[in-house]
Parts: C-alpha cells; sequence; structure tokens
C-alpha cells in the first residue's frame, strides 16, 4: 500500500515522467472551445481537399513534368482566396487567429490529397513561425499585416524560411553542428543594416514568397555564436532568385535558390542578433538565436510528421478502393485474407504516425512548451473573442517599445526551460520520423497491392511514392531526428553517453 507520506519520495524518483506521459497532463489544460476549432478546421480542409487539390493534384503535378519551370500561381491564389494563408496568424498581427495547435490535423488532411499541394499551403507557416521566434513585434507585424492585406487584394504575400545552404544541409538545423557545416552567408555590419553575401538552397516556396526569414552569420568560422535573423523582401537591391529545383515529388511546391550579392538589409528589419541580445538567467550572450532554431524545429518538426501521416493515408486510401474494386482469382482484392493483413498494417501506420504528432503538440503545451502561454485559459478566450480593432487601438501601439517586445521573448522563447526544450524537440523528432517513415512505408506497400496498375500516374500512387521521399530528408535527416531523440530523452538519464561529437 502507498502511504501518504511515500507520496513524495516516489514522485522524485520519477523525473522523467513528463518526457512519457506529455497527453495525460496536458489534456485537462486545454480549453474546451478547442477541440470545436479542430473539428470546424479539419471540416473545412476536408472541403478544400473536394473542391481544389484532389481535381488539380495530378494535373499540377504532370504540369510541372511538362514544364519544368512551373509555378503555381493558379494554386497559390486559391488557397489565398480560402483565407489558409492568415488562418494560424494571431489577432494581434492581423490573422484570423485560429488555435495553431490545430495546424497539424489540418495539415493531415490536405497531406492525404497531396502533400505537395498541402506544402503550397503550409511551408508558409515555417517562415511565420521562424519570425515568430524573435519577437521582434514590430517587423513581425509588419510582414503580417502584409500578408492580411494580400489576401484582401487578391495579391497573395507569402513568407519563406532561407536556412539551407550548398555545404551545411542538415548541420544548420542542429545548433550542435553548425559549426561542422562549412557556411557562406555572411553579413557584414556597415552603416544602418547589415550586407549580405551567400546562397541559400531548397527553400520551399521561394521563388513565391514576398518575405523571407534569412538565417546568416557574422562570423563564418563560429557561426553557432554569430548568428542572425533577417527579414528580407523581394526587391531589395542585390537579392536575386536563382535555379528552381526539378525534384522528383511534392513538385507542386517549389524548390529554390536564393542569391544574395552585397544585399543591403536595413537595421530596421533585423529580427534577432544573437552578439546583442543581454544574458539572461536561462541563457549566456549569444545562445538566444540557437534557442529560437530549437523553438522553430519543436513545431515544424511535428508538421513534417502530419504531412507523412497524411502521406501515409493518402496511399492507404488509395490501396483500399483499388481492393474494393479489382478482382483477383474470381473475387474482390478485399476479400482475400493477405490484402486484408496489408490494409490493417498500413491502417496501423496512420495511427501511429498520428499519435506521434498529437504527442509532439501536447508536449508543446505543458510547462515550458511552446504552445504553454496560448493554453492558458484568459489568454486563449482573450485572444479568441476580443475584436480585432480594440487589439488595432490598445496593443499595436506598444509593439515598438523595447519593454513590450522583451517581455514577449521572455515570455515564448527564454522562459522554455532546458528540461522543456529537450522534452518538445525529442517528441517534435520522434514525430518526424515516426510520420515520415509511415508515410513511406505505406507508399511502397501501396504500390506492392497495386501491382502494375500502381505505376500507372493517373492511379495517383505513384505520385505518393516519389512525393513521400522528400519528407524523410528536409526538417533534418530522419538519421539526425533519431540521434536527436537519442540527444534529448535518452542520452540524459546516461551520464558516459556523447551524443553529436566527432568521431
Amino acid at each position: 500500500m502507498i502511504t501518504p507520506k511515500e507520496n513524495k519520495s516516489l514522485l522524485e524518483r520519477e523525473p522523467r515522467f513528463d518526457d512519457s506521459y506529455c497527453s495525460m497532463q496536458a489534456i485537462p489544460k486545454i480549453p474546451k472551445s478547442q477541440l470545436k476549432e479542430t473539428r470546424i478546421l479539419v471540416s473545412y480542409a476536408r472541403r478544400f481537399n473536394d473542391e481544389v487539390i484532389r481535381p488539380l493534384a495530378l494535373k499540377t503535378d504532370l504540369k510541372s513534368f511538362q514544364d519544368p519551370e512551373y509555378l503555381p500561381w493558379d494554386l497559390i491564389q486559391k488557397v489565398n482566396e480560402w483565407g489558409f494563408y492568415t488562418l494560424f496568424i494571431p489577432k494581434i498581427f492581423g490573422g484570423q487567429g485560429w488555435a495553431f495547435t490545430s495546424l497539424n490535423y489540418v495539415i493531415e488532411e490536405l497531406a492525404s490529397a497531396c502533400v505537395g499541394i498541402a506544402n503550397v499551403v503550409f511551408v508558409h507557416y515555417l517562415g511565420f513561425v521562424t519570425m515568430l521566434g524573435s519577437w521582434n513585434i514590430s517587423v513581425i507585424n509588419k510582414v503580417c499585416r502584409e500578408v492580411k492585406e494580400g489576401e484582401r487584394t487578391g495579391n497573395p504575400c507569402l513568407i519563406s524560411l532561407a536556412i539551407t545552404e550548398p555545404g551545411a544541409g542538415t548541420d544548420v538545423e542542429e545548433v550542435e553542428l553548425v559549426d561542422r557545416g562549412r557556411v557562406t552567408c555572411f553579413a557584414e555590419k556597415v552603416k544602418g543594416g547589415y550586407i549580405v553575401n551567400g546562397n541559400k538552397i531548397f527553400i520551399s516556396m521561394g521563388h513565391v514568397s514576398t518575405w523571407h526569414a534569412l538565417v546568416a552569420y557574422t562570423d563564418l568560422k563560429k557561426p553557432s555564436e554569430n548568428t542572425l535573423m533577417l527579414a528580407v523582401k523581394n526587391g531589395m537591391k542585390g537579392f536575386s532568385f536563382g535555379k528552381h529545383e526539378d525534384k522528383m515529388g511534392q513538385r507542386a511546391c517549389p524548390a529554390s535558390e536564393l542569391i544574395f550579392q552585397d544585399c543591403f538589409v536595413p537595421d530596421e528589419n533585423v529580427l534577432v542578433d544573437s552578439r546583442t541580445v543581454p544574458p539572461s538567467q536561462l541563457r549566456e550572450t549569444g545562445e538566444l538565436v540557437n534557442q529560437i532554431i530549437h523553438y522553430v524545429v519543436e513545431a515544424s518538426r511535428p508538421a513534417v510528421g502530419a504531412f507523412g501521416t497524411g502521406v501515409a493515408r493518402g496511399a492507404y486510401e488509395q490501396a483500399l478502393k483499388f481492393a474494393g474494386e479489382t478482382a483477383v482469382d474470381g473475387k474482390l482484392l478485399i476479400n482475400h485474407e493477405w490484402a486484408q493483413i496489408m490494409l490493417a498494417e498500413m491502417y496501423k501506420n496512420v495511427i501511429a504516425g498520428r499519435l506521434a504528432y498529437c504527442e509532439a503538440n501536447f508536449s508543446n503545451s505543458l510547462k515550458g512548451g511552446i504552445f504553454s502561454f496560448l493554453q492558458i485559459k484568459p489568454v486563449y478566450y482573450y485572444m479568441k473573442y476580443v475584436p480585432q480593432a480594440v487589439i488595432d487601438i490598445f496593443i499595436v501601439p506598444f509593439y515598438k517599445t523595447k519593454l513590450f517586445n522583451w517581455f514577449m521573448r521572455q515570455v515564448f522563447v527564454e522562459g522554455q526551460s532546458l528540461e522543456a526544450q529537450k522534452r518538445c524537440s525529442g517528441w517534435a523528432s520522434i514525430a518526424k520520423f515516426m510520420g515520415t517513415d509511415m508515410g513511406m512505408k505505406n507508399s511502397q506497400m501501396a504500390i506492392e497491392m497495386m501491382g502494375q496498375a500502381g505505376l500507372r500516374h493517373e492511379q495517383g500512387c505513384e505520385k505518393i511514392l516519389r512525393d513521400s521521399k522528400l519528407l524523410q530528408i528536409y526538417e533534418g535527416t530522419n538519421q539526425l531526428n533519431r540521434l536527436n531523440l537519442f540527444n534529448c530523452l535518452i542520452a540524459r538519464c546516461i551520464p558516459q553517453a556523447r551524443v553529436f561529437e566527432e568521431e
């Protein structure tokens, strides 16, 4: 029997409880109306699938093969008309303000119809979250108001994240590895701003975005301590677009090269400079940008897991439909036991991917998680019900004050403990490689079940297979995410374990 006196000692023996039971702890704290919000948004996404994505998915894919320079302006216009580009931007920045915790459920829904088009919709939020991580309110507000204006006028305004470099792909997404990568995007301080030189590659939606959250370095020998984040807008002198990648899959979503040749970025567009941020109780000088990178991947990697889960579901649904319509040896394929076993395995893979990204969501909702402040019920309901005009009159004027910016950064970024960072980052990696591996697995199984028919473009299954492979590569390769999981949730329990050390 457990006595009351034993409770405290038993709790002290379970320091890793938070790592394993995120949903159990988070669910009681989540505002009830978030469930209703999510249902509405998923239903809206299903209607978008039926009216826009499914009629265009195969046509868009084929068009991109016929014209490798094709850019999906028609799709972007549709997405803009449906309001997806402001859907999850908070009302304090002029957006619609739907709960960010619902994002991954909507991503899965859209990706089940076409993950390439789902990226046309949601890669925009990768750039937005990167800017948000800086909590430079005046810049974020300026960019987001342009996104809102683009929705109103019918001229879409998107945001991209410019971080990957020719000599440093995955390295730049892990703080422990960035100094080993051959980074070349150099920012030199001059009067009134910075001069940037270098290239960024594989930038999703780069050619069709208006704003770019650029990660550059003021010292290429020690980039981890000299990281700079800038907001770069199309038309700035010295900024241009390079090649548009001819990809195997996800062809609806362009991958771009961005070129900076003596590009001047004014001080007013500096999101954060690691060298100028004063130290706090939790962070040393120069570490804030590294923390922001953690902040971003804690949200973006579960989203990629949701993309992968959507792919897994799309492949399963294609195989299920084929099995219900195709006869083998005189009876429908779906009535063969071997096919039933395969379909059950595919269904299990969808559930596993979904559970992983949901648990990552719940981790981000716990104390110290990136959603935790927004889950506080008074904050949530204030943001939900206060009219936009009231926010614009009484809150927006504070955006240019240093104190307000400092407070928001303390709450959302520096307020995250190292323990919470490890938990959130570890679960983000689990969600990423679990969901994307399940997407790849189901794509292969669907082709196996459908045989030659699965290789025909009009069936859509070979496209799903082509689309799924890229998911295992971006947002950190799945190998890197497995190492990050080990680093965050396993190694800290074993003092002699060493991760990311050079061999």
